[in-house]
């Protein structure tokens, strides 16, 4: 009998022991998080989700932070600061948006507000960061004015160290290269910028304005966080009236795709890393052949093998693959239909398995699987509810 229970306590002692790492593993794992930005009234703010890295789902959805029309935003390279443009025209008693800085609990990805800044224009439609994140650049769509923020190492944003106005002649009233019976023709009455970005080196800067039809090209100081004007200051769009949107670098940096709105087409250019300047190479459209009537070209992403683009098409609710090279080389492949209405922004996944469509005027969120061989699109049969979603970011 005594046997019998050293024999019994020392199988449960090693069960014991053996099970501990697996407890222990599950405890300190990081869960995962996302966050989707909204527009009012049908939105409330910023939405908080579970993100699984496995399954792609997006799970127990939590309001976490109510400022109005918080819609565009961008995470810290660490994943710590959730950075928010708040599309108010009244910061501060004045006529300016608003930008947020939060800092995420990793525990349960709840957001703290560390402080925020005038937007230094009216409408603040685009956040990006430098490669070192010590500085977060903003597109302010009404007003045109595009603007620099010393970020400092806890986040803390502090006030614009510049900003610079878009000025000149309107575009074209009527986009030259868009399907026959377009009435894609908002907002040429003057400048709005709708996207800022660096090159991936950090010393060059491009900001599109779809009001002037204009890429801006800018150098940025480093130390002072100002914009100066390159050699040209800027390039005229790859079409009269095309409305320049969003773009993104080829992974080897040496070309750019770029979206136009009202046009409805893409165009590649070469990027020059020496003087950071861009050249126009090819433009197709973002539309399957035959198309007649109106659409809103939107968001961009590219697969993170940098061999499939793909773009979101407001009106026709579709996403339009495209195969390219890094040559700028682009080839129109394929259609899916969003399952929802006026796709806004397109997020891929951090592995690139999945791409997630905002459907702003059907309030929800579709997934959609990414063939690794051919980059085709496959919905997952999973509907998210949320309202008016504007843009989605996953928390690393």
């Amino acid at each position: 009998m005594r046997n019998w229970f050293l024999i019994s306590g020392l199988t449960s002692a090693m069960l014991a022991v053996s099970a501990m790492p697996l407890y222990a593993a599950e405890k300190t794992m990081t869960p995962h998080f996302a966050y989707v930005g909204t527009y009012n009234p049908n939105g409330e703010g910023v939405y908080r989700f579970k993100f699984d890295p496995k399954t792609g789902a997006l799970s127990e959805k939590t309001l976490a932070s109510q400022l109005p029309n918080q819609a565009q935003m961008v995470l810290s390279h660490d994943g710590k600061t959730l950075f928010v443009g708040s599309e108010i025209d009244n910061y501060n008693g004045g006529k300016h948006g608003a930008i947020a800085a939060y800092r995420i609990a990793p525990e349960d990805g709840s957001l703290t507000l560390i402080n925020q800044v005038d937007s230094a224009g009216a409408g603040p439609v685009y956040l990006s960061l430098t490669p070192k994140g010590d500085h977060l650049l903003v597109a302010n769509y009404i007003s045109g004015i595009v603007a620099v923020f010393p970020v400092a190492a806890d986040g803390k944003l502090s006030d614009a160290s510049n900003s610079q106005q878009d000025s000149g002649p309107a575009g074209a009233g009527k986009p030259a290269a868009a399907a026959e019976g377009s009435f894609a023709v908002s907002d040429h009455n003057g400048p709005h910028a709708h996207m800022i970005a660096t090159d991936p080196s950090g010393k060059f800067v491009f900001s599109t304005d779809l009001g002037l039809d204009r890429i801006y090209q800018w150098k940025l100081n480093a130390k002072t966080g100002v914009l100066e004007a390159n050699n040209p200051p800027f390039i005229s769009a790859s079409s009269a009236g095309a409305g320049p949107r969003h773009f993104v670098f080829h992974p080897n940096g040496k070309v750019v795709f770029l979206i136009n709105e009202e046009a409805s087409t893409l165009t590649s250019y070469r990027f020059d890393a020496t003087n950071g300047t861009l050249t126009e190479l090819h433009s197709l459209s973002s539309l399957p052949a035959g198309f007649k009537g109106t659409n809103f070209a939107a968001g961009i992403v590219l697969s993170k093998d940098g061999k499939h683009l793909y773009v979101a098409n407001r009106l026709h609710n579709s996403i339009a693959q495209v195969s390219v090279t890094g040559e700028g080389a682009m080839k129109w492949i394929d259609e899916t239909w969003t399952r929802g209405d006026y796709p806004r922004t397109l997020t891929l996944s951090p592995d690139g398995k999945y791409i997630y469509a905002m459907n702003q005027r059907s309030d929800n969120i579709t997934t959609f699987k990414v063939s690794p061989d051919s980059g085709k699109l496959t919905f997952v049969d999973r509907y998210v509810a949320v309202a008016s979603p504007s843009q989605l970011v996953i928390a690393p």
